[in-house]
């Protein structure tokens, strides 16, 4: 049986860096992780990508910027490479999501509906001599669908091999879940921010990129008024397929809310933790409690190493439901979205269709990525 060695990339609303995994993946879909490794934006990078999402931008910028990120995503599939010694057969890239728009709008008659990742992926390819996979979720979108999210092809892949009712959690800058079960098809969805608000708040009250094992929280108290303010969003009534991203939940979000608030520091981590929480139950007892119950959660992403917001979700689903991690099915917690886009890409390259139509609102099934031959 073939096997491909494939090297996926990913990097997330965070923006902290760029992870590579190694993975092993054979005519099946039967998938071995091998290695992984992160590769830190410098402090100066960050500040450009930051940028990015500013009202006014150039051309010009935005077309260096594309080929800057994918020099850092060349340089990262290398570091990986000299880690275990093994070229890939394959590189899939999902890039840095400048902007993503899935909305019913139109002009003269023709869908608005769209997306762009950048991280240039010929960059990518010529710096490493891999043919690589890119721009995964354009193709997904022409075809009516949200183009997000996309890695409930590999959840299902992954998780889906018993009886019990599942719901992979990924707690990232945006926390998305998919929902495996015998009692309904395949679904998913984008339920709000996970780590994006309190990350942002704590580079704003202490100057840190996030809330390390959630210590600041745990010393806080929850605001009860700025919770039920934030959960006032719209878009937690919204139902799915949805998406949603740095566009809604960024940092001028968090700078309107905070506006007219005068509360301590630890307070509002304490709060944008809760909130975190509480929108995923919200969209649990709203979507996903109306079609199936559910056995187990299976936490991933970097809240996946918060033991408040794990000690907070426990309150809220045992003892029906047990939290479970990626780590309990041999999953890399860390790398499970570049392990997830190592997947996509090796379809990708098959020409197999790598969407699930029934979680991104597309039409139909289709092969998503533009493939870059080296």
């Amino acid at each position: 049986m073939e096997k491909l060695f494939v090297t996926g990339l990913m990097s997330g609303t965070s923006l902290d860096g760029i992870d590579a995994a190694l993975v092993e993946i054979d005519e099946n879909l039967s998938c071995k992780f091998i290695d992984g490794v992160s590769l830190d934006y410098s402090k100066k990078m960050q500040d450009k990508i930051k940028k990015l999402f500013e009202d006014k931008i150039s051309t010009k910028f935005l077309c260096e910027m594309n080929v800057l990120i994918g020099e850092y995503f060349a340089k990262c599939a290398l570091k990986l490479e000299e880690k275990t010694g093994k070229k890939p057969d394959l590189i899939g890239s999902h890039g840095v999501t400048l902007w993503h728009n899935p909305t019913k709008e139109t002009f003269e008659n023709m869908p608005l509906n769209s997306t762009m990742q950048i991280g240039e992926g010929a960059v990518i390819a010529e710096r490493t001599g891999v043919t690589t996979v890119c721009d995964f979720r354009p193709d997904d979108m022409a075809c009516g669908g949200q183009g997000a999210p996309l890695v409930p092809f590999a959840d299902k892949i992954f998780f889906n091999k018993d009886d019990k009712s599942r719901v992979i959690l990924n707690l990232g800058g945006i926390a998305n879940v998919t929902v495996l079960s015998k009692n309904c098809e395949i679904f998913a969805f984008d339920t709000g921010p996970a780590n994006m608000l309190i990350d942002n708040a704590m580079r704003k009250f202490y100057n840190k990129p996030f809330d390390k094992n959630g210590e600041i929280a745990k010393s806080g108290t929850v605001n009860q008024d700025l919770l039920n303010k934030l959960m006032s969003n719209e878009y937690f009534n919204l139902t799915p397929p949805k998406s949603t991203g740095r566009e809604m939940f960024g940092e001028k979000y968090l700078e309107n809310i905070l506006s007219d608030i005068n509360e301590k520091n630890e307070n509002i981590i304490a709060t944008l933790t809760m909130f975190t929480v509480k929108t995923i139950k919200d969209a649990f007892d709203k979507f996903i409690f109306q079609k199936t119950n559910v056995d187990e959660i299976v936490l991933g992403g970097g809240g996946a190493y918060n033991p408040e917001i794990i000690r907070l979700l426990e309150n809220e689903f045992l003892p029906e439901t047990l939290i479970r991690t990626h780590e309990d099915f041999g999953i890399s917690n860390k790398f499970k979205e570049a392990i997830a886009f190592a997947l996509l890409a090796y379809c990708t390259y098959k020409g197999i269709p790598n969407n699930v139509k029934s979680a991104t609102g597309a039409t139909k099934d289709t092969v998503l990525g533009k493939i870059i031959v080296k």
